[in-house]
C-alpha cells in the first residue's frame, strides 16, 4: 500500500508542478502582452483560470492523501483511545461518501452535460474543464481507502501489542 501511495504522491506532485509552471509562463506572457504591446490576451486569461481550477482540485486530493488538510479537531482532539479511532474512521467514511457521490458521480454528470458547450476563448469543450472534479474525487477515494487500510493495520498492531 505504501508503494501505491508513494507513486500516486509522485504523479500528483509532477502534475501540480507542471500546472504551476504553465501558469507562471502564461501569466508572464499575459503581463508582457498587456503592458508592452497594449493588447490583452483573453486566451491566456481563460487558460490561467482553468489551470488554477485544476491545480486547486489536484492539490486538495494530494493534501488529503498526505493528511495535511484543514480540519476542525475540537471534538476529535478531546477524545481518546477507541472513541478517537472511531471518530477518525467515521470521518474517513464520510469523506469517502462525499467524494463518491458529489465529486465522482456529480462530477461525471456535470462533465457529460457540459461537453457540448465550448469555452469562450479557447474553444474547447467545458466538459474538459469540469473533468477535474471526478478525477479529483477518484484521487480522494483512493487515498481514503488507503487511509482506512492504514487505520485497520494500526488497530491490528495495537491489538497485538496489547496481547503481549
Amino acid at each position: 500500500m505504501r508503494k501505491l501511495r508513494s507513486r500516486l504522491d509522485k504523479v500528483l506532485e509532477i502534475v501540480q508542478i507542471s500546472l504551476f509552471a504553465i501558469m507562471a509562463a502564461v501569466g508572464a506572457y499575459q503581463i508582457l502582452v498587456r503592458y508592452l504591446f497594449n493588447k490583452p490576451s483573453t486566451v491566456s486569461e481563460e487558460l490561467l483560470t482553468y489551470a488554477f481550477a485544476w491545480l486547486s482540485i489536484m492539490a486538495a486530493g494530494y493534501m488529503f492523501g498526505k493528511q495535511g488538510h484543514m480540519r476542525m479537531g475540537f471534538l476529535a482532539d478531546r477524545a481518546a483511545g477507541g472513541t478517537k479511532k472511531a471518530l477518525e474512521i467515521v470521518s474517513e467514511c464520510l469523506v469517502f461518501l462525499f467524494a463518491a457521490i458529489v465529486m465522482v458521480y456529480g462530477g461525471i454528470q456535470i462533465t457529460s452535460l457540459t461537453m457540448a458547450q465550448k469555452t469562450a476563448s479557447l474553444g474547447i469543450p467545458m466538459g474538459y474543464v469540469y473533468a477535474v472534479v471526478p478525477l479529483g474525487g477518484g484521487i480522494i477515494l483512493v487515498y481514503s481507502i488507503l487511509n482506512l487500510i492504514q487505520m485497520a493495520g494500526e488497530a491490528e498492531d495495537n491489538k497485538k501489542a496489547g496481547e503481549r
